[in-house]
């Protein structure tokens, strides 16, 4: 049996494929949005995944202003978050959250999503969140993904 027709290829950094791709949040449920833009920033989409490999796409997220919470989350869920000083814990909602900074709702939800290691912490930096829908990457011809 020839051993060379059935090599598996890993993936590395100079062999990913890396790309750009554009979201629209719109009218999106932000738990199931999260899990699929996760999984588009992890690569777990490509044919030569690697999980220790940074081989996933960047994302951008427009129109984070508009995505949806299902059931009462919107005022009973909490964010929690420490100022780093005794007493500092800080609480706030999604409807709060929501008028003064909408992207990280989803910037939380997708790191949520992602590894708790190293390579997380890079893989983060892959996702570019925008409230309205115009984002700076143009120059980058981002291909539209509707999941």
């Amino acid at each position: 049996m020839n051993t060379l027709s059935y090599k598996t290829i890993s993936a590395n950094k100079e062999t990913a494929q890396k790309e750009w791709v554009v979201v629209d949040a719109q009218g999106e449920v932000l738990g199931r949005l999260a899990s699929q833009v996760a999984s588009l920033i992890r690569g777990k989409h490509k044919t030569n995944f690697t999980p220790h490999v940074d081989c996933g796409d960047n994302v951008i997220v427009i129109n984070a202003d508009k995505v949806r919470l299902t059931g009462a989350k919107m005022t009973d869920k909490v964010y929690t978050r420490h100022t780093g000083y005794p007493g500092g814990q800080r609480f706030t909602s999604p409807r709060l959250l929501m008028e003064k900074h909408p992207e990280r709702i989803i910037e939380h939800a997708v790191k949520g999503m992602l590894p708790k290691n190293r390579l997380g912490r890079r893989l983060y930096t892959n996702l570019y969140v925008y409230a309205g829908d115009q984002h700076p990457h143009e120059a980058q011809q981002p291909t539209a993904v509707k999941f």
